[in-house]
């Protein structure tokens, strides 16, 4: 019987800083390969790494029919497969998780070779100040080559469907596969243990992102800073700094206690859990977003959430968290600061959100995410 064999662009995992990308393309590679049909093996692909990355990459991935190693370095590579220049990792069914993949010219219904690209944002056009000029210009120069050669482009979102398709002109090939929550993302029976080496507060609320003003955090403090708001402390999850601002200085800024702004960056799966898990509102600021992965995660450890009426994070939510419009001006963090005290405040209230988050949790696997892409691919 002849063997279907997928490749899956996996060099995220092994990158300097994996970040987000990096988990989704862990946890996308591990859901490829578990529900891959009968007669069809996964193969990752990965630019020229340490063998420990090698190494990595099959341990991380059980599964796996085999690891294509490019000749070429992640830096080096990306600038080939930026100007078309190299064959890797020659022909067959290709998935890339993100933008950077093999994309040239080649003819499907011929010689059955496929190339999927993933899009997460669309940052290089709406916010290219978030990224350096190096990555807008990559974004938007692979975009372009994606136009020109992808069998299909894949979005977590249906609103950044939408964004896309005003951004380039890709026809019917735009492709929507949602996300889940994080491998590991469970609270364990040492949870009292974790919190207490985390120093966690009895009470509190959590709050990812930067200080970057599209992500709302500084909305946030505005909002504790608002008369009559409880007196609560914030857990924020994300980085020290942005630019020369600084996390604690900033909510100084807007009178809050330092004390009461707790700060971790990337904390580990299960000490991630215990944090959203413990807090009494899970607060999604941001102006902007292309996903709602974040809003997922909290909704499956039943936290109540808050969040922006960015057009992501209404599609995800739908209705299982309190939306606040963002607006214009300073009418944000007022609403805001409404949101908090009554769910805060509101045990009722903070109970409804914890189930419909609970329920609307069950609506994204990753299991579905991986046939999905299995269904892309035969469909292509």
């Amino acid at each position: 019987m002849t063997t279907t064999t997928l490749r899956v662009i996996v060099d995220q995992i092994v990158a300097p800083v994996p970040g987000a990308l990096g988990r989704y393309t862990l946890d996308l590679a591990r859901a490829i390969v578990a529900a891959a049909p009968r007669g069809c093996d996964v193969e990752a692909v990965v630019s020229s790494s340490p063998p420990a990355d090698y190494d990595r990459i099959v341990r991380e991935i059980p599964g796996l029919s085999g690891l294509y190693k490019t000749t070429l370095a992640r830096r080096e590579l990306a600038a080939a497969w930026q100007l078309g220049l190299t064959t890797s990792p020659g022909s067959g069914m290709i998935h890339a998780t993100s933008l950077f993949a093999p994309l040239r010219k080649h003819d499907r219904q011929a010689d059955g070779n496929q190339v999927v690209v993933t899009v997460h944002d669309v940052l290089a056009w709406t916010h290219p100040d978030a990224l350096s000029a190096a990555s807008v210009a990559w974004q938007k120069a692979m975009l372009k080559r994606a136009r020109r050669h992808a069998d299909a482009v894949v979005v977590p979102t249906h609103a950044l469907a939408e964004r896309l398709g005003e951004v380039i002109e890709l026809g019917d090939r735009i492709r929507v596969i949602g996300t889940a929550p994080r491998s590991g993302l469970v609270v364990g029976a040492d949870a009292p243990l974790r919190a207490a080496s985390l120093g966690l507060p009895p009470q509190y609320v959590v709050v990812p992102g930067t200080l970057e003003p599209r992500k709302g955090l500084v909305d946030v403090f505005a909002a504790f800073a608002r008369p009559g708001v409880p007196d609560v402390p914030i857990v924020v999850i994300g980085p020290e700094s942005w630019g020369d601002q600084h996390v604690v200085a900033v909510a100084e800024e807007y009178g809050l206690d330092p004390a009461r702004a707790l700060r971790f960056d990337e904390l580990d799966p299960a000490d991630l859990a215990v944090v959203i898990a413990g807090a009494m509102a899970f607060i999604a600021p941001s102006h902007d977003e292309g996903s709602g992965t974040p809003l997922i995660e909290a909704f499956s450890l039943a936290t109540p959430v808050i969040h922006s009426d960015a057009p992501a994070f209404l599609e995800v939510s739908a209705g299982a968290g309190l939306a606040v419009p963002v607006g214009g001006g300073e009418g944000y963090a007022d609403r805001l600061a409404a949101a908090i005290t009554s769910v805060v405040t509101d045990p009722s209230l903070a109970n409804r959100l914890s189930v419909a988050g609970g329920d609307r949790s069950r609506a994204f696997t990753w299991r579905d995410a991986g046939e999905r892409v299995w269904q892309l691919h035969a469909d292509l």
